[in-house]
């Protein structure tokens, strides 16, 4: 019973779905389901998107409203630390980035980075081939699986946060390892029902692992460990390259 409740408190604290406030909600450890609440926005993501092609609305538009639906699925949380991490590594100093980070006020280089990530979703999106829901569904659970590497390889950087009840949860390996599992298990359905297509669903996994895992290294490489801004700031960046690579894969 703890492991619904868990889930559910992972749906409340990365999205913004109604959750009634009167269910027991248990937040210990939800970072190890980060990538299944992934899943879950992007199973909406996919079917919201395929419809809309459906319906003949023009590519730009419907790419437009999917990115719009994205941010307002997670509240823009994820967004908020990408923002926050862009104006932390703008500056300099480096004993002056965390309070950078925290100041809650948006500097020039956090909004510049919030448009190229819109920006790229929104591009990548418009050139995508619609049918391929599988793709749609899967990077937002990538980026997560990103998320919870990044929390169980590099230090934490201040005693309390959003990001600190997370660090304290992921000890191991084992930790991460269910969900790296099920996101190749993912692929790997994926390959066994399109065999014709499967060393461009084979790169696109071996693509998302390695930026999944390559974003939580720089910014681990320009802070010296991560906060729960970073944390976020990994989630925007996996997905957005993320989609940038299907892409590549796709006109390859």
């Amino acid at each position: 019973m703890k492991c619904i409740w868990n889930f559910w408190g992972a749906i409340a604290f990365y999205t913004r779905i109604p959750i009634p406030g009167s269910w027991p909600l248990e937040f210990s450890g939800i970072a190890r389901l980060a990538a299944w609440v992934g899943l879950l926005i992007g199973a909406i993501l996919a079917v919201m998107n395929w419809g809309l092609w459906v319906v003949g609305m023009p590519n730009l538009t419907r790419s437009s409203v999917i990115v719009a639906l994205w941010v307002g699925i997670t509240g823009g949380l994820h967004l908020d630390g990408a923002m926050d991490t862009a104006d932390g590594l703008s500056v300099t100093d480096g004993d002056r980035r965390l309070q950078v980070m925290s100041d809650s006020v948006t500097g020039a280089f956090g909004v510049m980075s919030g448009i190229l990530i819109l920006l790229l979703k929104t591009a990548t999106l418009s050139s995508l081939e619609p049918h391929h829901l599988w793709i749609v569904l899967a990077i937002p659970a990538w980026a997560r699986a990103g998320q919870l590497m990044a929390i169980w390889r590099y230090p934490y950087l201040k005693p309390t946060g959003k990001g600190a009840f997370h660090k304290a949860a992921i000890q191991s390996y084992q930790d991460v390892l269910p969900t790296v599992l099920m996101l190749i298990t993912f692929s790997a359905v994926q390959w066994a029902l399109n065999a014709q297509q499967g060393i461009q669903i084979l790169s696109l996994t071996l693509g998302w692992g390695a930026i999944a895992w390559g974003t939580g290294w720089w910014f681990n490489r320009q802070l010296g460990g991560h906060t729960g801004d970073t944390y976020g700031a990994v989630v925007e960046w996996t997905e957005a390259w993320g989609l940038v690579w299907a892409i590549l894969i796709e006109s390859s």
